[in-house]
């Protein structure tokens, strides 16, 4: 998935911002509230982390004018405050889920885990598409019950395909969600990365389940008869 990080303390967004990219996620971050607003409209993200005191603007400005202009984004506030009436309006103001500091990456990673999955329908880590199973919080897939051997871009990708299952997805959102703020998107690695999944999961004598349309994206379910 692809996250956006808005945290002042370039300790915290360096820290976080790592173990993000390590979980498998694509994440771009800012530690100024005007550019994290740039993004946030900019840009389709999965879920938004988004600290409530910035310089230039802070969190909950962001968040109003997120909301204002139509952003459903799913957005979870990290910050210092602790109190009930914080957290009331915090939430009350539009955000999906609030975590004080300090805290543990653990369990920010299960709240951003579990927010991304709500954005997309899903209620459990688990999704199947057909007789293949992706494991979202284990970051591992199997088909017919046999483990399917992922490189971490083709991981990222069939997780995505799947929360989007049944849908057009096009080269542009795959590069979305494959590449963070510093990589430079190259239309061969998306290419590559499709195919090596597809020889993956799409086992001899298993029925086609990764589809490309021609001149639109690919999608990931059984073939419509």
């Amino acid at each position: 998935m692809r996250i956006l990080f808005v945290e002042d303390s370039v300790r915290l967004r360096q820290s976080v911002g790592a173990g993000l990219k390590k979980a498998g996620h694509a994440v771009d971050s800012t530690g100024d509230g005007p550019e994290g607003l740039w993004y946030a409209e900019s840009n389709e993200y999965d879920v938004i982390i988004l600290d409530w005191m910035l310089p230039g603007m802070d969190g909950m400005e962001i968040l109003g004018k997120l909301r204002d202009n139509g952003k459903q984004t799913p957005i979870l506030f990290l910050t210092a405050k602790d109190t009930v009436d914080d957290r009331v309006e915090g939430l009350q103001s539009g955000a999906d889920d609030y975590l004080v500091k300090p805290f543990a990456f653990e369990e920010l990673l299960a709240r951003v885990q579990t927010l991304a999955r709500r954005g997309y329908g899903v209620r459990t880590a688990r999704i199947a598409v057909a007789d293949l199973v992706i494991d979202t919080a284990s970051k591992t897939a199997a088909r017919k019950g046999k483990p399917v051997d992922l490189t971490p871009r083709e991981y990222k990708l069939l997780e995505y395909l799947a929360h989007r299952q049944g849908e057009v997805v096009t080269r542009t959102e795959i590069e979305e969600r494959i590449y963070d703020e510093h990589a430079e998107p190259m239309s061969n690695v998306v290419d590559s990365t499709v195919c090596g999944l597809r020889r993956k999961i799409d086992r001899p004598g298993a029925a086609s389940l990764l589809h490309t349309r021609r001149g639109l994206g690919y999608v990931l379910g059984e073939a419509k008869s």
